[in-house]
């Protein structure tokens, strides 16, 4: 935290229609210094992954995004970027519960439950990342969801207590630019580990389902790219999947 910028913006919102909106909006105009970050009570319009809504209650969770520089990123390598923030939320989480783990790509899970999910943009130019821009949303203290959504949960649900948002948030920079300077100094591969090690539903065979059914299968590995591979039970088969191309099978 120490290395970070003293001219890095940090924007706090009664209510905003999305944090990652307003902070790509921002890197576009001013071009703001890395770990620059806005926060707000509520979303009118939260984002997940492949144009999905976030639920939140206003003033309960910890909404907010991140922007980041990655140096010599290649758009077909982007996923670092996606390893380092979900281990940042895992290694937080940690701190205050058991059985967080990560869910490919990038949800937080605890046992079968979700209790963060995060969106990342990223500008190219050319084959490089010229910014990323990090959405989190996680349960805090929130408690109780709306009945239709599928498993959600919240660390007030898991512990039973109310926790300070922004102690969260700090403890959350400090871990995700723990990794983030490992990454710099070139330790790609102690993080591409420590995400397969804190996978859910690791080293063991589950069921999923893709377009041709269902199946029983391992997860192989997670490539670079952030597709998914996995080995069948019945053939030994190792199919490869990108995003949404899998679902996981309760």
């Amino acid at each position: 935290m120490d290395q970070l910028s003293k001219d890095r913006l940090i924007i706090r919102l009664d209510e905003v229609e999305s944090t990652n909106l307003h902070l790509k909006k921002i890197a576009r105009e001013v071009h703001p210094a890395e770990g620059s970050l806005v926060i707000a009570d509520y979303q009118t319009a939260g984002r997940g992954q492949m144009g999905t809504s976030w639920f939140s209650s206003k003033g309960e969770n910890l909404l907010f995004s991140l922007l980041i520089y990655p140096q010599h990123v290649v758009a077909a390598e982007q996923f670092i970027i996606s390893r380092i923030a979900a281990l940042a939320v895992k290694n937080t989480l940690d701190q205050f519960a058991n059985d967080i783990r990560i869910k490919w790509p990038n949800d937080i899970y605890w046992q079968d439950k979700k209790i963060c999910g995060m969106l990342i943009e990223n500008d190219v130019q050319g084959q490089q990342i010229e910014n990323s821009v990090i959405g989190f949303g996680i349960n805090v203290n929130e408690q109780s969801f709306p009945s239709d959504l599928p498993n959600p949960i919240s660390l007030r649900q898991i512990t039973g207590m109310v926790h300070d948002r922004e102690y969260l948030l700090d403890t959350f920079m400090r871990e995700f630019f723990l990794l983030y300077r490992d990454f710099e100094q070139g330790n790609i591969e102690g993080i591409e580990d420590e995400y397969m090690f804190d996978l859910y539903r690791v080293n063991d065979y589950y069921w999923y389902e893709d377009a041709n059914g269902k199946f029983q299968a391992m997860i192989e590995d997670v490539l670079p790219s952030g597709h998914l591979l996995l080995r069948t039970l019945d053939s030994r088969e190792v199919r490869k999947y990108a995003f949404k191309e899998v679902t996981f099978v309760n």
